[in-house]
């Protein structure tokens, strides 16, 4: 059996006491060691709210975050996060931006360039490290989003919409290369929750998708997909995979 890195139990959300502001309603779900897990639902339903429960950057009402078997009750360096709108701060180049991953590390100024350099070098922008954020398209700016993510050496990435504010070729492009640099031994992410609301997308990239209903949120069903990469958009079992999604969304 495969080993579950991370594990969501009972999460429970509102912003305030009343059952029927309740965003959130026990939701639970398990990512697996090398399992890339896509969570998608109607738009409002609280699947970025979710996902920084997961990252404790905010608490639930009740309910647990299990991270290698213990309550994670704070941030942690192991659990890494990528913004959907890049998040890069315009007054440092991009080589400083992603050196902001190593802010809490114990490692040398040097060793900090040092990893950082070569982190943008697997995202092909060792060119422009020295360059702003202003200076680059969107598809690169998310490129830096994502080295800044796991420079640390993180376990779990936690990706919020990643590839919906780029135009659809750049996504397209973007994805295959995340998916294949994650799926690396050369990083050490394990394990890939990422939110989107794209079915194709959750389709090309995801070993699992969680489909969640509308408000107050639940787990609707958890689909396993089996498909080899990379995916054929244009197979027939992906689009069977497709129309599953889309019917479990709309009913």
């Amino acid at each position: 059996m495969s080993e579950v890195v991370l594990e969501v139990r009972d999460i429970v959300f509102s912003y305030d006491d009343s059952p029927s502001q309740r965003i959130l309603d026990k939701i639970s779900f398990k990512a697996q060691k090398g399992e890339f897990v896509s969570l998608i639902g109607p738009s409002g339903c609280g699947k970025s709210t979710l996902l920084r429960i997961l990252a404790r950057l905010i608490p639930p009402v009740s309910g647990e975050v299990i991270y290698k078997g213990k309550r994670l009750y704070a941030p942690t360096r192991e659990i890494s996060f990528v913004f959907q709108d890049f998040a890069l701060l315009p007054w440092l180049t991009n080589l400083e931006n992603v050196k902001i991953g190593l802010a809490n590390s114990e490692i040398s100024e040097e060793e900090k360039k040092r990893k950082a350099s070569g982190m943008l070098e697997k995202m092909g922008l060792e060119s422009v490290a020295d360059y702003y954020p202003n200076a680059l398209s969107g598809g690169m700016k998310q490129r830096v989003g994502i080295a800044r993510a796991i420079v640390s050496d993180p376990n779990v990435l936690l990706m919020d919409e990643p590839f919906s504010s780029l135009d659809e070729l750049t996504a397209n492009a973007l994805r295959g290369d995340v998916v294949s640099m994650l799926k690396s031994s050369d990083i050490s992410v394990n394990s890939v929750i990422m939110v989107t609301h794209n079915v194709e997308e959750a389709v090309e990239i995801s070993d699992k998708i969680v489909v969640l209903s509308n408000k107050p949120t639940k787990i609707k069903q958890e689909m396993q997909l089996k498909l080899s990469y990379p995916r054929n958009r244009h197979s027939k079992v992906f689009m069977q995979a497709v129309d599953k999604v889309y019917e479990l969304l709309t009913k």
